[in-house]
């Protein structure tokens, strides 16, 4: 099967997309971006893969599932489009941002730069109906997300994984910490937040973690 995902990527999962689930996943969106409004746009949907080899990679983030809202998924976990109200979610990132790195808080939530960086924005599931949150799960994306970042974990030395929230954090049950730095905390949402997502300080801790093994530093 010929999957449209950066070439790195590509070479390592190539396997992957020809197991029975994976084409049992492409048929169903298939039918689904046919018959129904379903974001990001197809051609984002591996687009957290697009600037961020695996040679180049510092940093995983990993969200649940795309917005599923009107024009706001672009492919990168709580990233929105240029021009996009930011969400709830990432207004409250930013804050975190400003409060620990006293930076201000930028026009756009589109995030793309930091995956130019070498950050892996990953959502476990990669598309969703719109306006129906957790529509695509049970499909496959889940045992494919699992699988990338288990070569990660193999494959790579001294990786930042930023997981907040319980989903993201269960997700990660597996990464070795004595190999990679892991940095938990809440979920960033409004219904989480106030209880220990802010104050964790992860963006210094992820460039003073960086800095150690020297890797350049990420400008957020």
């Amino acid at each position: 099967m010929d999957v449209k995902i950066e070439n790195s990527w590509k070479e390592i999962l190539s396997e992957e997309f020809e197991k029975k689930y994976f084409k049992q996943l492409a048929l169903f969106l298939k039918k689904e971006y046919e018959e129904k409004k379903i974001y990001p746009p197809g051609k984002y949907i591996f687009n957290a893969f697009k600037n961020c080899s695996i040679n180049d990679l510092k940093v995983v983030i990993i969200g649940q599932d795309p917005y599923h809202g009107y024009n706001q998924a672009n492919g990168l976990c709580f990233s929105v489009n240029n021009g996009v109200k930011k969400p709830p979610s990432l207004i409250n990132i930013f804050k975190e941002l400003k409060s620990d790195l006293n930076l201000d808080i930028p026009e756009s939530g589109n995030l793309e730069r930091w995956s130019k960086q070498g950050i892996l924005m990953l959502n476990s599931i990669l598309t969703v109906e719109k306006e129906n949150p957790g529509s695509h799960k049970n499909q496959g994306w889940e045992q494919f997300t699992d699988l990338v970042i288990e070569k990660i974990i193999n494959l790579k030395t001294n990786i930042v994984f930023i997981l907040w929230g319980a989903y993201a954090q269960k997700k990660g049950e597996r990464i070795d910490r004595n190999k990679h730095l892991v940095l938990e905390s809440a979920h960033p949402s409004p219904l989480s937040a106030s209880r220990g997502f802010f104050n964790q300080k992860h963006f210094s801790k992820c460039n003073e973690y960086l800095n150690r093994y020297n890797k350049q530093k990420i400008i957020w």
